[in-house]
């Protein structure tokens, strides 16, 4: 990117070698420059123009294809009936943060956190033998609302979405942050009543969310989320039930392990962010 003063508010623009090649679909254009390019251009109105320019000077025949499918557009949207505006149920920035099947799966989230909290709160009640199952199963209560960041079959516009330019990693970060922006409070605030304070679970919580995505990266984000939830399940959650204590997994002398094993795996996951751009989208 070149700087411009004349330009956009950020005053970089793309280099008129680098958008001539784009003109014309030149091949060898690096991936992460491409997806600059085209982040860029969204929001670049001199760019764009100097792409109209370019394309017009470079290939003529491209020209002609566009002029050809506006044609057919204009008569197609003419015959057309105007189909009723849609109300959106979220403001727009939370639409473009929230998959869209990410509700439902908050919505189960909670529920699953209530039912939890009042287990424990009428075992308190009683003899109060049991281990919280709010702290049990905060670590891994996320990954239900994880599990629709990056998903073919409960995105139905994944195939859209992974060639927009802003798809990748970035995407499923953004997403993934607005299931821990409504999880991590609703936990807070049942684990403040059941008495599991957030300084036992909130490091598991991230590190299994952080693992999942890089498990995604190679084996589909759906299946790492539901892997490691049977997982955690399975060797941590049964066992601690059965024995009536709590794990330990989850005493404070633990939290230094889960915060190094966090940062492994947030390293993993960087290393590898171009993953998810080239993930099956059937995962």
């Amino acid at each position: 990117m070149r700087d411009d003063r004349a330009g956009d508010r950020s005053g970089v623009h793309v280099p008129a070698e680098l958008l001539d090649r784009y003109a014309v679909g030149a091949a060898g254009i690096a991936a992460d420059a491409l997806w600059a390019v085209e982040a860029h251009l969204e929001s670049c109105a001199p760019c764009r123009d100097r792409l109209g320019e370019a394309v017009h000077r470079r290939s003529p025949a491209t020209v002609v294809v566009l002029e050809r499918v506006r044609v057919g557009l204009d008569a197609a949207v003419a015959r057309s009936g105007r189909m009723p505006a849609r109300r959106r149920r979220l403001p727009g920035q939370a639409v473009r943060w929230a998959a869209p099947a990410l509700l439902p799966r908050l919505a189960m989230t909670i529920l699953v956190v209530l039912v939890a909290l009042g287990l424990d709160l009428a075992d308190q009640m009683t003899e109060g033998r049991l281990p919280s199952l709010v702290l049990l199963l905060a670590p891994v209560a996320p990954l239900l609302g994880v599990t629709a960041a990056w998903s073919r079959g409960l995105d139905p516009a994944h195939e859209l979405v992974t060639a927009s330019p802003r798809a990748g990693l970035a995407l499923v970060l953004r997403r993934t942050l607005a299931v821990l922006a409504v999880v991590i409070p609703v936990l807070a605030a049942a684990g403040l009543l059941a008495g599991a304070s957030p300084a036992r679970w909130l490091l598991p919580c991230l590190a299994f969310t952080i693992g999942a995505l890089a498990l995604g990266e190679v084996i589909g984000l759906h299946r790492a989320a539901r892997g490691l939830a049977l997982l955690w399940a399975a060797v941590v959650v049964a066992p601690s039930l059965v024995a009536a204590e709590p794990p330990v997994l989850l005493e404070p002398a633990s939290l230094p392990g889960w915060a190094a094993l966090t940062i492994a795996v947030a390293i993993a996951l960087v290393v590898r962010r171009d993953a998810y751009t080239v993930l099956a989208s059937g995962r």
